[in-house]
Parts: C-alpha cells; sequence; structure tokens
C-alpha cells in the first residue's frame, strides 16, 4: 500500500522551518498489518513540542523518521490475532504500546513499559521492526504512531479505542496533551478540591494541566508563561492569575496573590530547568512540585536543599502523566462530555501535511497552542 506522510530525513534543523522544510511530504509504502497490528486511517493528530523537539535536535530518533503522535483515526485492517478491535473502531493513539506483561506494566505503571519504550528509543513497533519503507529502505516510527501520515501500521497496544461518536478532531488531544497534562495532575501530583496549584507554561500539555486542576477542584490556580496571549487564554479558562516569567520573581509574586508562602502543588510543562527551579521555590512546605517537561540532555535543576529537608517538599518526574492509556483516555473523554475539559479552546489552527513546516514555526515562535493537521 503507498501513504502519504511527513518525513523528518536530518536533525536539527534551521529555523524558520518554513524555509529550511525539515519536513517533506513523501510516498512511502506501508507494510501490511502483521500478528497483533492494526491498519488505522489517521484524521487528526496534534502537533506536540515532544515532535518539535526532534526537528530541533532536543531529542533524538533514527532517521528517516515518519513524525507524529497525538492523533486518532479509524481502523481499517487488522493482523492476525487481534480480538478487540474491528474495522471502522475509532481510536486515539498512546505513543508507549504497553507490553503488558513486563514489570512496569504489571505494577500499574504501563507509561514506563520496559518493551515499549525500547521499540520507540529504536523508530520500531512493539512487535519489532519498522513498516514503513522508503526508496525500498526503512523508515522509522515515532513512538509507534508516526501520526503525520495518512495511514499507519501499529501495534494494537499503541490505540485505544472510543465512543463512535466522539468527534476524531477532538480526540486526537487525548492521545498525548490529556494524558501527560491531565496525567500530572490526577495521577502523580494527586491535586485536591480545595487546593493551590500553578501550572509553569502554557502550551497545549500545561493548559490541560491547568483544565484538570479545574476539574479537580482547585480553587486557586496561577500560570506562568512569556506569551500574553497564552496567560490570557490560561484566565479565560479559569485561572486566578497568570504571570510573565520576565517580568520578575514568578514564586514570590504568586504567594502574593494567595496571601500564603506557595502552592499545594505546582506543575511544570515547560521542559525549561529554570522552569522548575521556580516550580519548586513556589511550592509550598508540605507540597509536591512536578516535573513534565522534556528538556535538553544535560540539563539540570538545582534544589535548595534546606527548604526541600525542614519544608518536607516533594519533587517528582511524571512521564505521559504516568498514566495507564485504555483506563484513563476513556475517562478523560467523559469529562469533556460532561463539559468539565473544554479541550476545543485550545486549538489555534489548523493545517495540511503540507503546511506542517510553517506551523511548527509558530509552535516554536510561541504563537499557537495546539494546531490540528487534517488528513
Amino acid at each position: 500500500m503507498k501513504t502519504r506522510g511527513a518525513v523528518l530525513r536530518e536533525a536539527p534543523a534551521a529555523p524558520p522551518y518554513a524555509r529550511s522544510n525539515p519536513l517533506v511530504v513523501e510516498e512511502l509504502e506501508l507494510l501490511p498489518p502483521q500478528g497483533g497490528e492494526v491498519l488505522v486511517r489517521v484524521t487528526t493528530a496534534g502537533l506536540c513540542h515532544s515532535d518539535l523537539s526532534h526537528i530541533d535536535g532536543t531529542l533524538r530518533k533514527p532517521s528517516p523518521l515518519v513524525l507524529g503522535h497525538e492523533a486518532a483515526g479509524i481502523v481499517e485492517a487488522r493482523g492476525s490475532g487481534v480480538t478487540e478491535l474491528r474495522e471502522g473502531d475509532r481510536v486515539v493513539f498512546a505513543f508507549v504500546p504497553a507490553c503488558g506483561h513486563c514489570t512496569p506494566c504489571l505494577t500499574g505503571h504501563s507509561a514506563r513499559c520496559a518493551n515499549g519504550n525500547a521499540a520507540n528509543m529504536k523508530g520500531e513497533l512493539l512487535g519489532g521492526g519498522t513498516r514503513f519503507r522508503l526508496g525500498g529502505s526503512p523508515a522509522y516510527h515515532h513512538l509507534g504512531v508516526s501520526a503525520f501520515c495518512e495511514r499507519v501500521v501499529c501495534a494494537q497496544e499503541s490505540v485505544v479505542r472510543i465512543p463512535a461518536d466522539t468527534p476524531l478532531e477532538i480526540a486526537s488531544f487525548f492521545g498525548c496533551a490529556a494524558l501527560t497534562g491531565l496525567g500530572a495532575v490526577f495521577n502523580v501530583a494527586r491535586v485536591t478540591p480545595g487546593s493551590s496549584v500553578a501550572v509553569f507554561g502554557a502550551g497545549g500539555v500545561g493548559l490541560m494541566a491547568l483544565l484538570g486542576a479545574l476539574a479537580a477542584g482547585a480553587t486557586h490556580t496561577f500560570v506562568v508563561d512569556p506569551v500574553a496571549a497564552k496567560r490570557q487564554l490560561a484566565l479565560e479558562l479559569g485561572a486566578t492569575a497568570a504571570f510573565d516569567p520576565t517580568a520578575g520573581d514568578a514564586a514570590a509574586r504568586i504567594a502574593d496573590a494567595l496571601g500564603a508562602p506557595g502552592v499545594e502543588f505546582a506543575v511544570e510543562a515547560a521542559g525549561s530547568a529554570p522552569a522548575f527551579e521556580a516550580a519548586i521555590a513556589a511550592t509550598a512546605a508540605g507540597g509536591t512540585a512536578v516535573a513534565v517537561g522534556l528538556s535538553r540532555k544535560g540539563a539540570n535543576v538545582a534544589v535548595p536543599y534546606g527548604p526541600l529537608v525542614v519544608g518536607e517538599k516533594t519533587v517528582r518526574g511524571s512521564f505521559m502523566g504516568s498514566s495507564v492509556a485504555r483506563r484513563d483516555i476513556p475517562r478523560y473523554i467523559a469529562l469533556w462530555r460532561a463539559g468539565r475539559l473544554p479541550v476545543e479552546r485550545l486549538v489555534t489552527g489548523s493545517v495540511s501535511l503540507d503546511g506542517l513546516n510553517a506551523a511548527f514555526d509558530r509552535l516554536a515562535n510561541g504563537e499557537a497552542v495546539r494546531t490540528l493537521c487534517t488528513m
């Protein structure tokens, strides 16, 4: 089968990406699904900073790489042994395929699946190897998904079936932004009703964390981001206040607004060591600071030793929101249906495959929260 996809051949690429064109839409050969795999027609894919991190060289995978990982689509064919999915099912992709039998999976930590993450690092599917061919040679999968492609083959563990009436452009959010941002709030920080929360970074994941904090019943919520339009959107979504980190000590300003030494929960979603240091500083004694963003290799965080000990602060990492995709995605969609997660407010544009490079410029410049690529 032939399919069109956005291929990253070399990284890092020089901005502006509309000029350097790191992503080239190529015609790929797509091999049929093997045992335990499905063929999915991708309908909508979100542009995430994790994708941008491969373009700018922050993260590295084998190349040529068919990029994209936050998406929704429709199952078109099944390999042998696939019993829980049918042709025509609507699905959301999960960017860590959980094997179900490694120690992390068996202990409820499928985001850390040893086999799924090992396959992702190699640019392969959970069952091994690649199903893309470009000029007769293998092309690699991005996180088992490769969402910037009209059709993909993936492991059945890489998709979660959703109700047939779920709009696919909405569903795509739940494959990364929701799993990561909401999971950081619900699964890791465990935000409680009436509590105070600060979110550092107001991209798709950060604003999803804000929505999660509001859904969990937090009554004082603060957002820190240098982009004025994102701060304004955070206020419209329900944040108590929003601060520019370049305009002074954000932790001190949060404490002044709250009338307390700090917040009970802080979530860093900027992928920045200084942002996480500020999040720790903004956390009150007994509170929890959670790092969500993916930073450059070698980035280190300085934590004041005394306040950490005397204040009994908790510092946590959160990958994919410590989510169990098949458990959490349906729950989050149910919250959206109940009107408690207005994720559609995060959409700041849409493009085709051919418009991806310019759209990543807008993401890199802070102009976009979530741009949707429609196939």
